[in-house]
């Protein structure tokens, strides 16, 4: 299976550095448990299996997150990813994925300017009358140039690397066939769902390469606040933009972790600590569409208190229903009510098939005692980023996961509150956000919204009963042709019959056997019996037959084992 998905992949040698470089941070162990190293070696690759002593004592998280580093584009990305899932790993793993800087060298401006004439359908000096050389910021899939237009506007122009989504692909097909590996031969890493984090990757990274759909998720960013002028989204020109090319306007600001030149330019760092705040709430429980990774460098302070965000790539989605669900989780912690943060984890819980092993009474128990704690709490006292990173623990201790598209929220939710206290160390955004949760609740209440869903659920129920006849009408042919069949399959059940079955045929082996052994005992004590080479011949033969009979029943069994 690996072997095939290394020849998928092409690129027996990237296959050979992944392997080396698990093996030079001490995971040589997961490398022969997935038989990367057997089929390398096979393949006439040479692998050093030494670790080197330095890195004998240092924790697993950083040597994970310095293999990621140095794995290159892919893996870095996928470390940014995980850093996401504060509901599958601890703090300290989170810690050191957050650490992950997404940085390169620059590529060559003549390879930049082959790529942007192709994209522009015309040379860059055409289209832009100046053009910077060196990159404001280089990163493992794109670079930033910034240009000025004819018109004398200053934009940037994100490219992306030439060549990089070839490697990206082979990488991720990799890294696929590898999860499923680990989910079948490593037990222990079940619980961090290869899998399913894959495959979430795969899906954000492929978003994340496409900059024409970075430029569509921030238009509809900025049509949302298309009202609030304190916050800026840059504005986009669709005239070059596309699939490896994002041109936008330029921020001139204070870029978010320069907190002195905040103070210089004197701006209000409290004012803008609850403008960035309610920006966020308003993109996370109103609008359903957020930016994913609001951290410092993605936010810029501008004169005027207002606040800039920028970078698109990564963005979260919520529905109606998910929007009212963490409106409603939210809300519980903040009042103290358990019953209704138990009920929306369980309902989170109940739509992912690994978590069907959780007791969820125990979890109602656990959850109500972890609430309890927080009653009587003032809302200037309670720390909500600090409430969900410990929810996100007995999560982990169940062994539950949270949707993808909600882990980016609590991630983002946890981000947010902790850029809020370095603007103000006084910042509650439990304060900030209970009145938008109220005011999302009230409106999921609303005689319109409720009008909206029963129009939705009549809507689904006419168009079920409309394609009832046509249903029923192939349901009575396949009956009369004979082709009608009703299939239930029951997997404990079956495993039940299974081991059933193994048993009987235990125990039928074990009952003929003995059966022709005592037989063949009697035939032996035959006086009149013929000897041959003084031997009894019944009895030889009886015995023979018991050889032959039970080989031939040891046959059937393993033929239907195999079956």
């Amino acid at each position: 299976m690996l072997w095939q998905a290394i020849g998928a992949a092409r690129d027996l040698s990237r296959a050979h550095e992944i392997a080396s470089v698990l093996i030079h941070y001490g995971f040589s162990d997961l490398v022969r448990r997935v038989g990367l190293g057997k089929v390398l070696e096979r393949a006439g690759r040479v692998l050093h299996w030494r670790t080197p002593e330095e890195f004998a004592h240092i924790d697993p998280p950083e040597r994970v997150r310095r293999a990621l580093e140095e794995l290159g584009p892919t893996f870095i990305k996928l470390g940014q990813v995980l850093a996401t899932r504060v509901d599958l790993f601890p703090p300290e793993w989170i810690a050191e994925f957050g650490k992950l800087q997404d940085a390169a060298p620059a590529a060559s401006f003549d390879r930049i300017r082959a790529q942007l004439a192709e994209d522009l359908g015309q040379a860059p000096e055409a289209v832009f009358a100046e053009l910077e050389i060196e990159p404001l910021a280089a990163a493992s899939l794109a670079q930033v140039h910034r240009a000025r237009l004819a018109d004398g506007r200053t934009v940037v122009l994100k490219v992306r690397r030439p060549g990089i989504r070839p490697r990206v692909e082979a990488d991720l097909h990799l890294l696929a066939r590898l999860a499923e590996l680990l989910e079948a031969e490593a037990s222990e890493l079940r619980r961090y769902r290869p899998r399913e984090v894959v495959r979430e990757f795969t899906l954000s990274l492929r978003r994340e390469l496409d900059f024409a759909a970075e430029c569509r998720n921030a238009e509809r960013i900025a049509a949302n606040f298309a009202d609030h002028p304190e916050v800026v989204i840059p504005a986009i020109h669709w005239s070059w933009c596309g699939e490896r090319l994002n041109v936008q306007d330029y921020v001139e600001g204070i870029a978010g972790r320069n907190l002195a030149a905040v103070d210089a330019a004197g701006l209000d760092r409290k004012l803008l600590a609850r403008r960035g705040a309610a920006a966020v709430l308003k993109m996370m429980l109103e609008d359903g569409l957020f930016h994913a990774d609001p951290h410092q460098g993605n936010v810029f302070y501008l004169a005027g208190n207002r606040i800039a965000f920028i970078d698109f790539g990564m963005v979260g989605r919520l529905t109606e229903r998910r929007r009212h669900e963490v409106a409603v989780m939210l809300f519980g912690l903040v009042s103290g009510d358990s019953e209704a943060v138990a009920d929306v984890l369980l309902e989170w819980r109940s739509g992912d098939e690994g978590d069907s092993a959780a007791d969820p009474e125990r979890l109602r128990r656990d959850i109500d005692a972890f609430v309890d704690q927080y009653k009587g709490v003032p809302l200037k006292r309670l720390d909500l980023g600090a409430m969900l990173s410990d929810l996100m623990a007995l999560l982990r201790e169940h062994g539950l996961a949270l949707p993808p598209e909600l882990s980016l929220l609590i991630k983002a939710f946890i981000t947010l509150e902790g850029m809020g206290r370095q603007l103000d160390p006084d910042f509650d955004i439990a304060a900030e956000a209970q009145p938008v949760l109220q005011q999302v609740l009230l409106a999921h209440r609303s005689p319109a919204a409720a009008a909206r869903r029963g129009w939705h659920s009549l809507g689904d129920a006419l168009e079920l009963l409309a394609g009832l006849p046509q249903d029923l009408g192939g349901l009575l042919r396949a009956g009369r042709r004979g082709r009608l069949r009703l299939q239930i399959d029951v997997v404990s059940l079956k495993q039940a019959v299974d081991q059933l079955d193994r048993a009987i045929s235990r125990m039928t082996i074990g009952i003929v056997t003995a059966a022709l052994i005592i037989g063949t005992a009697i035939l032996m004590t035959v006086v009149r019996d013929p000897a041959l080479a003084g031997l009894r011949t019944f009895g030889l033969l009886g015995f023979l037959g018991t050889v032959f009979g039970g080989l031939w029943v040891l046959l059937s069994i393993w033929r239907s084992g195999r079956r």
